[in-house]
């Protein structure tokens, strides 16, 4: 174990007291045979600062924005805008997502810049005359919500920024106008998309201007890219939602059968709320509220299992058991009582509580699995992305944002070249009825005109129990975002891994419905597979990677950054 990390670890440990935390030192565990991240990659090491993002480009832009004197919120707003030009299937524009933010003084805010419905949105848009379910909140226009995303990065700029606003929307502005080279991982996507993507000529006009797909080692220029962003770097927020951008994005809307109008994006407003607060064996968590359900369910599963003192040794039959029961108790009341605050009264006090965490507890066989009850499940797509950084005064940021499905509505604005969301697909189009994931929504969260539909994202900081930040951690990946988030916390504060070894280490993944377990290839060995089968626990669908963490480790001496190696991204410090 690298010795800042051991450093780290007895600092922190040390001011836990009797929480039941274990006295090891580090993890002396193993990986099960042939997974694919065993011997994970050192950590990107940074005195001052660090980033870890979904992009190496976009994590290299956010250290330049802190070199030049910007602070964490600067270097958030470049790195969320040069996502957008380097990550597309995510990064975005037009789509919406979530800050958890903590100044160096300690004072902690969250703001919410999720998507809402148009004003003509109506409960049944998205059912034919039979009222079967079709496919229109997935791809195209009319699947679009309100966006977000550039309203709520000029607004954290406002409050906390320090460097000038077109200064940090600059690094963006030259990606797109120059262009950069393309990735295996990237170009990935776009093969997989190229179907959905060409069915809309400004679409293929933005990335397929050669004829053939963007392949890895091309360079991807985008000038209509570059010149939203140059007017968004003149005028902010208002040249997207009063001026010539809303101009474009109004008129894509009324040739492609949409329904997001100028007053419709006149209206919207990102929200500061307050964040959900947690203990976890003396820790502190800090983590987004509702339309978020990221905070609200991370808490209640680390509350389940921080009653088992401790917990069984890692990828053994008995630890996934608990994490699984945990899994599918926290999402039932998920899917239960979560929703848009603006809209849906909820029991957060008493789903956060440790007294329900002790109730909860109590119904969990040690050695059988309870069946789902008919609670449905809400989930939103898995191409999100999610970036973690730290400033040199110990400022830090954790954003998550989306456009929902791989290239969102896979629609870019004529002329512009962003792409639209297909958030609405997050809302009930039909309650009761599986969404394109084989999942059923709630009634809770059925469509209504400036609703904001519910997320998973999770945004969160760690901090030790002197009030010390320790951590900073996110992930995309639909419900598995919460999950994800929920095993690389305990693999580091329960079972003593290094950063590296948490984030790369196999996961799980149980949402309540459909009452299967998620697991990824070669990430559970086969007699563990049979003990938890021997229990009454269920794995229908095929193995696949789970989620795609970006964190950041803080130390007494020293700042770790690690991006997840299951997909493309990359950390960097100074």
């Amino acid at each position: 174990m690298p010795r800042a990390s051991a450093l780290l670890l007895a600092a922190l440990l040390a001011g836990c007291g009797t929480q039941g935390v274990s006295p090891r030192a580090s993890w002396n565990g193993a990986f099960p045979a042939g997974w694919q991240f065993a011997a994970p990659r050192p950590p990107v090491v940074g005195r001052y600062t660090m980033v870890s993002s979904d992009h190496p480009l976009a994590s290299a832009v956010g250290v330049d924005v802190l070199r030049r004197g910007g602070n964490a919120i600067d270097a958030a707003v470049a790195v969320g805008l040069a996502l957008a030009v380097v990550h597309p299937q995510a990064g975005n524009l037009a789509g919406g997502g979530f800050l958890v933010y903590r100044a160096a003084d300690g004072r902690s805010f969250s703001l919410d810049y999720r998507e809402t419905a148009p004003a003509a949105a109506t409960r049944d848009m998205y059912l034919d005359s039979t009222g079967a379910l079709t496919d229109q909140s997935l791809t195209g226009a009319l699947a679009s919500g309100v966006p977000g995303s550039v309203a709520g990065l000029v607004e954290m700029h406002r409050r906390f920024g320090r460097l000038p606003w077109r200064e940090v929307v600059a690094p963006a502005i030259a990606l797109a106008r120059d262009g950069f080279v393309l990735d295996q991982h990237r170009a990935e996507v776009f093969t997989a998309s190229e179907e959905r993507l060409r069915r809309f000529p400004s679409t293929v006009a933005a990335f397929f201007a050669a004829g053939g797909r963007p392949a890895a080692g091309d360079t991807l220029r985008q000038p209509d890219l570059a010149r939203t962003l140059e007017l968004i770097a003149d005028s902010g927020a208002a040249a997207f939602y009063r001026g010539s951008i809303a101009d474009r994005i109004v008129a894509q809307m009324q040739r492609s059968g949409g329904i997001i109008t100028r007053e419709d994006l006149a209206r919207y407003e990102p929200k500061w709320r307050e964040p959900i607060r947690a203990t976890y064996r003396g820790w502190h968590i800090i983590s987004m509220p509702p339309p978020s359900s990221g905070g609200v369910t991370l808490t209640e599963m680390l509350n389940v299992l921080e009653g088992y003192h401790p917990l069984p040794a890692f990828g053994s039959a008995q630890l996934l058991h608990l994490q699984i029961e945990a899994m599918r108790r926290a999402f039932t009341d998920r899917n239960r009582y979560l929703g848009d605050p603006d809209f849906v009264a909820m029991p957060i006090e008493r789903l956060t509580s440790k007294a329900y965490a002790e109730q909860l507890r109590h119904d969990i066989d040690p050695g059988r699995a309870t069946p789902s009850t008919a609670m449905p499940a809400i989930i939103e797509g898995r191409e999100t992305t999610h970036y973690s950084i730290v400033d040199q005064e110990g400022n830090a940021a954790a954003v998550t944002t989306t456009l929902n499905d791989n290239f969102g509505s896979a629609l870019v604005v004529d002329s512009a070249g962003f792409l639209l969301n297909d958030e609405m697909d997050d809302f009930a189009a039909k309650p009761g009825t599986p969404n394109l994931f084989g999942l059923v929504q709630g009634e809770a969260n059925a469509i209504q005109p400036g609703r904001r539909m519910l997320s998973a994202m999770t945004p969160t900081l760690v901090l030790d129990s002197k009030d010390r930040l320790a951590m900073v951690v996110g992930s995309p990946g639909g419900p598995t975002i919460i999950t994800a988030v929920l095993q690389v916390i305990s693999n580091i504060l329960d079972q003593r891994m290094t950063l590296s070894q948490a984030v790369s280490a196999p996961r799980i993944h149980h949402q309540g419905l459909p009452d299967s377990v998620q697991w990824e290839p070669d990430g559970i060995t086969a007699d563990e597979r049979r003990a938890l089968e021997a229990m009454g626990h269920v794995f229908r669908q095929r193995p696949t990677h789970l989620a795609d963490v970006n964190a950041v480790l803080i130390t007494p001496h020293r700042l770790e950054g690690f991006a997840d190696p299951r997909r493309g991204g990359g950390a960097a410090g100074w």
